[in-house]
């Protein structure tokens, strides 16, 4: 956020600090409240929810972000027609930033509920303000000062493991090496850290984790809520990737009260993806990350609840309300009771079958190619296990961070398994090794650091063994379906969910062996495993919601010519 952070957000400076004309405020107006703010009062505080989006009407203010070890940084001057507020107003969640009248401030301030009314209700005036939201916090996420600290060394498995939920999460962050960072140093020895502590997150309303788990952090961060138990929703959607959000969008879209669970963070698979360049509308191609933040900020717009990280455990008959068919145990011990649910759980990657795989997992092994693996991976050497689209843009990616990237199919030609422009591409870099009819046989290193790999190709049994510290496996997906073995729900032997004429004639096409029940996307049965089939899937969907809905007692249908955009 801050202006010399990115040449990118220097370039988009108007669209971020937007100066409103009298006629904007006027109109925003009837969506807050009026507010008066004395001189060196604290508007914002970091870590603290905000009461909203807060217009200016006469006075300044200074925006800051904390540095660290008590340090601020200046962002920017608030005066008349500005606002205060990035994304985590759009959902109530904590801010990243502070705000002090530095003279009277007369403001109105716009909650939440009422901030999401504007967007939708204030079709030209809204668009301005949503992108100034995102605009905001991108500059927060590039100038990577604000938000939690992450203190431990640097490449551990849990230093990852946390680096990376945030980086997936959307939530600005800043990690430092505890072994050569000054800075981390100082903070080690400030809070008596012993190292088997470590990592530590420092958090921006003061807490102190130590390694904590994802779920825990997000608490403490504010990104996860409690269950509302009184409350019955609509749809209550598994799973949070490309089929979940989409589903999210157009269910909250057209009125239908809708929650999203989902046990790691929004994205899926399809969030991993360097880069997406077969997907309609893209035609220079888009980050899987870039993607899935839209989609997810879309759903917050229409006010769809996203709960992340909170694992489903089990879909049980709801036995304490007449209005809620079904009952979802999540974590924590906290139940959400829904009209009816999409299972849209996706599926989890394929692990090598290798003993002693799980010790270099982290640190060493990655199932996804995100720029703190890249980083990692500057000037060295990586394998690359797989030959479908997922793996081919993970080597191009790699290829350019890495020495070399030598990529191991089992199959004898990737033209079999991946699209053609991939195969092009990988042919064209010099730095990328393809062997075919290969795979990794032993994985040699010590404290969960690798150190070198062997491989054998088939044909030939020819053993190869390379001084190689990461290793990314691309080697598919299996459906994550696991919580629902004991939920009724019919599974095929795979472990894919069945629906519509899989199972009866009758049945709906996305409808489940359970009535209400509805899965889409990559983990139910004769899906096309694409990004643009699951969105459509997710659209599809929320007509079937309607329908059933309507016939048992819940909302009525919206017209068709209703749902179109």
């Amino acid at each position: 956020m801050a202006p010399a952070a990115s040449s990118t957000i220097d370039a988009r400076r108007d669209q971020m600090f937007l100066v409103l004309a009298d006629a904007d405020v006027e109109r925003m107006r009837r969506f807050g409240e009026a507010r008066f703010y004395a001189t060196g009062e604290r508007i914002v505080t970091a870590g603290e929810v905000s009461p909203g989006l807060i217009v200016i009407l006469s006075g300044r203010a200074d925006l800051t972000q904390d540095g660290g070890l008590g340090q601020r940084e200046a962002i920017i001057n608030c005066g008349p027609g500005n606002f205060i507020g990035e994304l985590a107003q759009l959902s109530d969640r904590p801010s990243l930033v502070n705000a002090e009248a530095i003279e009277p401030v007369e403001a109105v301030v716009i909650p939440s509920q009422r901030l999401r009314d504007l967007i939708v209700q204030e079709a030209s005036l809204g668009e301005r303000v949503m992108r100034a939201l995102i605009l905001r916090r991108v500059g927060l996420l590039e100038s990577g000062i604000s938000g939690p600290t992450i203190i431990g060394p640097h490449g551990k498995g849990d230093m990852l493991r946390l680096q990376g939920f945030l980086t997936r999460s959307g939530l600005p962050h800043r990690a430092l090496d505890s072994d050569t960072d000054p800075c981390a140093k100082t903070l080690i020895e400030r809070f008596h850290i012993d190292t088997h502590h470590l990592p530590i997150v420092l958090t921006p309303n003061g807490k102190l984790l130590r390694n904590p788990r994802e779920n825990d952090l997000a608490r403490c961060l504010g990104l996860l809520r409690p269950v509302d138990a009184n409350k019955v929703y609509d749809v209550a959607i598994v799973g949070a990737g490309p089929a979940g959000l989409a589903a999210a969008v157009y269910a909250a879209s057209e009125g239908l009260s809708t929650i999203v669970l989902d046990c790691r963070a929004f994205g899926g698979q399809a969030g991993a993806s360097s880069r997406i360049e077969n997907y309609l509308g893209f035609p220079t191609g888009i980050s899987g990350m870039a993607l899935m933040a839209r989609a997810y900020n879309q759903a917050q717009k229409f006010g769809a609840e996203l709960v992340i990280p909170d694992e489903v455990k089990l879909l049980s008959t709801a036995a304490d309300s007449s209005d809620a068919r079904y009952a979802l145990d999540v974590g924590d011990g906290e139940t959400v009771r829904t009209r009816t649910v999409v299972i849209a759980s996706g599926a989890r990657y394929r692990r090598l079958e290798i003993p002693n795989l799980a010790q270099f997992e982290g640190a060493s092994v990655h199932y996804w190619a995100s720029p703190i693996e890249a980083h990692l991976c500057e000037g060295r050497e990586v394998a690359l296990v797989g030959a479908g689209n997922s793996a081919g843009q993970g080597a191009v990616y790699l290829a350019n961070h890495a020495k070399k990237v030598t990529l191991l199919a089992r199959r004898g030609s990737l033209d079999e398994t991946m699209s053609r422009y991939l195969v092009e591409r990988i042919a064209a870099q010099p730095n990328i090794e393809v062997q075919t009819e290969t795979e990794i046989e032993v994985l040699e290193g010590h404290g969960g650091n690798l150190d070198q790999v062997r491989w054998r190709h088939h044909a030939t049994g020819r053993e190869t063994t390379r001084a190689i510290s990461h290793v990314f496996l691309f080697i598919g997906a299996d459906p994550n379906t696991d919580w629902l073995v004991d939920c009724d729900v019919a599974l095929d032997a795979k472990g894919f969910v069945r629906t519509g004429p899989d199972l009866t004639p009758t049945t709906g096409l996305l409808e489940t062996s359970r009535r209400g029940v509805f899965a889409i996307g990559d983990v139910r049965c004769g899906s096309i495993k694409r990004v643009a089939a699951a969105v459509g899937e997710g659209a599809q969907v929320v007509a079937s919601l309607h329908a059933y809905l309507a016939q048992n007692g819940g909302r009525t249908v919206v017209p068709e010519a209703a749902r179109r955009p």
